[in-house]
């Protein structure tokens, strides 16, 4: 199994509440919005959105926080890191990072069968799965 900071180094994706990246230099007001989305009730609307998916996806992958080698810690561990700490989800040879003060999700080295799944549970939780222009 690869390292968290090989992982870190793979293609990746971005679980959002928006459905595409924003551009640098596009007409709407994105850093007032993201403001506005991060005052602390908006944000953890948003992170109990994360919380749900993490725990939904747990129903159908082995999952494990961080550096540890048991997989499945009990739900509440699980939704506990991702509502107060940096967490790094495992998920076999995927990696989902979580920060507790990030409107978004994201998602490193996920096969195709495991992103389809991520984007039935993004549209239950109203949330996107995209992928950013990667150089």
């Amino acid at each position: 199994m690869r390292s968290i900071e090989e992982l870190l180094e793979t293609p990746y994706h971005i679980i959002d509440i928006l459905p595409e990246q924003v551009k640098a230099d596009g007409p709407g007001q994105y850093f007032a919005v993201e403001r506005y989305w991060l005052e602390p009730s908006r944000l953890s609307t948003v992170k109990r959105k994360h919380v749900d998916l993490v725990l939904k996806l747990n129903c159908y992958r082995a999952v494990s926080l961080d550096e540890e080698t048991e997989p499945n810690p009990d739900p509440e561990r699980i939704a506990e890191a991702i509502m107060t700490r940096y967490v790094c989800i495992r998920i076999g040879d995927t990696l989902i990072t979580s920060a507790p003060d990030d409107l978004y999700l994201t998602v490193y080295n996920a096969d195709e069968a495991l992103l389809r799944l991520l984007r039935t549970l993004c549209i239950g939780e109203g949330l996107y799965l995209w992928q950013p222009e990667q150089e």
